[in-house]
């Protein structure tokens, strides 16, 4: 009878307490900046990331992005993560709510700085400050500061939710045997600019999960990248190693290897909410569960792709594509006029990376008669779960010179199809073209009346008549004149075979002219406020200039070989770090957030002046090493 009683006091007061609970009160607003070096030793050097912390407490405002930080460069602001706790004092509860904001820099110059106050929410921050050194001044032997938490190394403990009163994640590196994640190729032996799909996987054994969202980016050294907008939108259930795991994957990209080798997929950090149960026995409930907002980090594994050379020897003809495409071709009319510009396009659809194929030289294939001008493309990708397919059209105009009947012969796409090992060739149709003549055709090709009236010639009686072959002019006209043309032209042709024999010097003396064509391009992406073709514009130009400058093949442009050459051949260090730290930038803007990105603007001047400086640099190394007197070994050589 007691048991009964108890129980009925235990459950009348717990109803009470429900129904008599005040009403919960926020606790005081705050905002508090943290400094946070992304190096263990706890320094900051120029070059290196650190992170300015933005923590909000009881303000439900968020805090505007920076335009600025002195002596740094911003390269991402966002929401890091997020965490409440509640208190009860004498029966009053009161809530606490703490939002952490993340600024992503990058030390500029060394000195020291301070940054501060912001005000959110109409509470203003303390001021910080922190000094940037020079880049190399980190002792070997320093430590991980008291209280941080190491980002390297890989594994760590299980996440004890017990011991949590953080101000942000904790970090789990790969993640323990409740949560983590799973990176994958779906190759790893590749031909070059073979695609790849790269994919990341969560796998965890919480029943839900808030939020998921990568704090900064993977590395892909010497890759091209796509982003696939095909990933999970809800979690499924997977068995791996004996285990049930709910999975989702969170990222997918179609990657590109750029040259041969062992190339390093380098996994990033991504920031994952939950929530940790914890469990209580209970006499009259009998088992409680309790949930508590956790937020953790956790970083996917590295992945080496074996990346192979396309074989050997490669058709002279190959287009660069690695797929499988077919081309076609449109002639709007197969009658033309002399001297009036008509068109003709083709198209090349396929799976691989279409945006990087080229046509033969159409000049060197059509009859001579037709001129035919530099093409406008135009590139419709898209992105899919396991490769990147589209369409690429090059709009040809050319201009018949002479009246008559032309054939346009078949144009041919040579590409790489990495399924057969073999190159392989798509053609497109031939054209037989009829070429009326035009009014400025008739005119030069009019017939000339010929006036046979002979006029009578009255010479002086005592003049006597010279034969006119004798006289100087006869032989100026007819023999000095003609020898000193064909001279000229032998020693004209002779040049100009010699200058089309090495045509990568002839592409090392266009690559400036080259690049400003390209520039073209990004401009017109700039009016048109397409960011994306614009990015893909910007590197096109910058490292197509530095292949036909440099001489170098595709296999061979990367950031180590660029920047010894340039070294090498007298460029200042200045002019490098501006040419690689401009190509980082365009780099990391294409898979970085909008608001992120640099004005288009901006970018572009950018890449104007950094060629134009190179420019400059080249012709002064060139004049520099055409003035040095030759050493006696020189002469002997």
């Amino acid at each position: 009878m007691n048991k009964y009683l108890h129980n009925i006091i235990r459950m009348t007061l717990l109803v009470l307490a429900s129904l008599l609970m005040p009403i919960l009160a926020l606790g005081a607003q705050t905002v508090e900046l943290r400094v946070e070096p992304a190096s263990r030793s706890g320094l900051i050097e120029v070059g290196q990331k650190f992170y300015i912390k933005i923590i909000v407490s009881n303000i439900q405002e968020a805090p505007a992005s920076p335009s600025s930080v002195p002596g740094a460069k911003i390269q991402y602001f966002g929401h890091q993560s997020s965490s409440s706790s509640f208190t009860s004092v004498n029966g009053k509860t009161s809530q606490s709510i703490v939002n952490i904001y993340a600024l992503t820099l990058k030390a500029d110059k060394k000195g020291k700085f301070s940054f501060g106050p912001v005000t959110v929410g109409g509470v203003k921050s303390n001021t910080v400050s922190y000094s940037i050194e020079e880049a190399g001044s980190t002792p070997q032997s320093s430590a991980v500061p008291q209280g941080g938490t190491s980002a390297q190394g890989g594994q760590a403990g299980a996440y004890d939710p017990n011991t949590q009163n953080q101000q942000g994640p904790t970090f789990i590196g790969k993640g323990n045997d409740q949560l983590f994640l799973r990176a994958n190729v779906s190759k790893t032996t590749a031909y070059e600019q073979e695609a790849i799909v790269y994919t990341v996987k969560l796998y965890t054994t919480y029943s839900t999960i808030k939020f998921i969202g990568a704090t900064d980016a993977p590395k892909f050294d010497g890759f091209v990248i796509e982003e696939s907008p095909a990933v999970s939108n809800q979690l499924t259930y997977e068995t791996y190693q004996g285990r049930t795991y709910a999975t989702a994957v969170i990222a997918r990209y179609i990657i590109f290897p750029q040259m041969p080798g062992q190339l390093k997929i380098i996994g990033n950090k991504y920031t994952v909410s939950t929530d940790a149960e914890e469990y209580y026995h209970d006499p009259f409930f009998s088992r409680l569960t309790v949930r508590k907002p956790i937020q953790l980090n956790v970083t996917p594994n590295d992945l080496t792709v074996n990346v192979k050379a396309l074989p050997s020897p490669r058709p002279a003809n190959f287009s660069g594509g690695v797929g499988k495409f077919t081309i076609s071709s449109n002639l709007a009319s197969t009658d033309a006029v002399a001297n009036q510009a008509a068109s003709v396009s083709y198209l090349v659809t396929g799976e691989g990376n279409v945006k990087y194929v080229h046509l033969p030289d159409l000049n060197a294939l059509y009859p001579d008669e037709i001129e035919v001008f530099s093409p406008t493309t135009d590139v419709k990708t898209t992105v899919g779960s396991t490769n990147v397919s589209g369409s690429v059209n090059f709009d040809y105009s050319f201009m018949p010179m002479e009246a008559g009947t032309f054939e346009l012969p078949p144009v041919q796409l040579v590409y790489f199809n990495p399924q057969t090992g073999n190159y392989e060739t798509s053609t497109s149709r031939s054209y037989t073209l009829k070429v009326a003549r035009g009014a400025e055709s008739e005119k030069s090709q009019a017939a000339q009346v010929y006036n046979s009236r002979l006029v009578p010639v009255v010479l002086p009686a005592s003049n006597p008549v010279r034969p006119y072959v004798r006289g100087f002019l006869y032989w100026l006209l007819w023999y000095i004149i003609p020898t000193l043309l064909l001279t000229g032209a032998l020693i004209w042709r002779r040049r100009y075979a010699d200058i089309h024999a090495d045509m990568e010097g002839l592409r090392s003396r266009r690559a400036g002219k080259m690049a400003r064509k390209r520039l073209r391009r990004a401009m017109d992406c700039i009016r048109s406020n397409n960011q994306d073709a614009f990015l893909d514009e910007m590197l096109k130009a910058l490292w197509g200039y530095l292949a036909d400058k440099l001489k170098l093949p595709t296999s061979a442009l990367n950031r180590e070989n660029v920047s010894q050459i340039l070294v090498e051949r007298g460029i200042p260090e200045s002019s490098v770090k501006s040419l690689l730290a401009l190509l980082d930038e365009c780099e990391f803007a294409k898979y970085s957030p909008a608001s992120a990105r640099k004005e288009m603007q901006e970018v572009y001047d950018e890449g104007a002046e950094v060629i134009d400086n190179l420019e400059t640099e080249f012709a002064k190394a060139s004049k520099t090493k055409a003035t040095t007197p030759k050493t006696e070994e020189d002469e002997i050589i």
